[in-house]
C-alpha cells in the first residue's frame, strides 16, 4: 500500500505548488514509485510539473457518453470507464500522474468524483508514494474523495481566514471519520512566528512555515515548471527539511 499524502486548504494558499514540490522532492530522492493525483477539477498540478495532459477522467466520461457503441460487448459501462481511466495514467519522468478534470457536457460532477475514488483505491496499492492535490476548500472531504491518508497536509497562509479554514477542514475530516494517521498544518509565504493560540485553534500539528520565495514567484508568473526551481531556492530547501517527517511511513 502506497504512503499517501493528501493536501487540502482554501484557494490561493499555494496548495498545488506544495503538492508539485513534494513530487519533485520524492522523485529526486529516488524514494520509490510515485503517483500524483490531481483531484481538483481545475487540474493545475500537471501544469506546474511541466506536463501537458490531454486526457482526464472528465474527458473520458464525455467520450464514453458521446460514443456508447465503443463499450465492448459483455463489459459494463462502469467497468469500461474504469479501464479507460487506468489507461489514462500519464507516465512522466520519475513519476506518474492522474488528472480528475471535469466533464464539459451534462455529466454529473459527483460521478467523476466516484470514478476517481474507485480508481484511487486500486492504484494506490501499486505505488510507494501517492500525492493527492485535493480541491480547494471542503468539497473533496464532503464528497469523500479522500477516504484515508497517512498524512493530511493542510496548507494555509498566515491570515485568520486561512487558519480558520484549516481548522474547519480538520474538523470535517474528523466528522466524516476519514482515517488519517498524521494531521499537519503548513503555513506558506510567511517569515515570522505565528501566535501559538491561532495554531492551536486549528487542531492540527504545526509542521512548519515556508518563506516567500522570489525564484518561485518568477517561475509562477512565467508559467514555468517547478522542476526549474533551483535546488538552493529557500522554499525548496525548507520543504526538503520537512520531507522526512511528511513522508515517514
Amino acid at each position: 500500500m502506497g504512503y499517501t499524502i493528501a493536501l487540502a486548504g482554501k484557494g490561493g494558499t499555494g496548495k498545488t505548488t506544495i503538492a508539485g514540490l513534494l513530487v519533485r522532492i520524492l522523485k529526486e530522492r529516488k524514494s520509490g514509485s510515485i503517483l500524483a493525483i490531481d483531484a481538483d477539477p481545475n487540474n493545475n498540478l500537471a501544469e506546474v510539473l511541466g506536463i501537458k495532459i490531454s486526457e482526464t477522467i472528465g474527458t473520458i466520461l464525455d467520450d464514453v457518453a458521446a460514443h456508447p457503441d465503443e463499450i465492448p460487448a459483455g463489459m459494463t459501462k462502469d467497468r469500461f470507464i474504469e479501464y479507460k481511466v487506468q489507461s489514462a495514467v500519464y507516465e512522466a519522468q520519475g513519476f506518474d500522474i492522474l488528472t480528475m478534470g471535469k466533464p464539459e457536457g451534462p455529466g454529473c460532477y459527483c460521478y467523476v468524483n466516484n470514478v476517481l475514488r474507485n480508481v484511487m483505491s486500486k492504484l494506490i496499492k501499486d505505488y510507494d508514494y501517492v500525492i493527492i492535490d485535493n480541491e480547494a476548500g471542503l468539497e473533496h472531504l464532503s464528497r469523500r474523495t479522500t477516504r484515508q491518508a497517512d498524512t493530511l497536509l493542510v496548507v494555509s497562509d498566515a491570515t485568520p481566514v486561512g487558519l480558520r479554514a484549516a481548522g474547519r477542514i480538520n474538523e470535517l475530516a474528523g466528522e466524516l471519520k476519514i482515517t488519517i494517521r498524521n494531521r499537519f498544518l503548513l503555513v506558506n509565504r510567511y517569515d515570522k512566528d505565528l501566535e501559538k493560540e491561532k495554531i492551536k485553534n486549528t487542531g492540527l500539528d504545526m509542521i512548519g512555515q515556508l518563506p516567500v520565495d522570489e525564484q518561485l514567484t518568477k517561475i509562477s508568473l512565467n508559467g514555468n515548471s517547478l522542476m526549474e526551481l533551483k535546488k538552493d531556492a529557500p522554499l525548496l530547501a525548507k520543504l526538503i527539511t520537512l520531507g522526512d517527517r511528511l513522508c515517514k511511513s
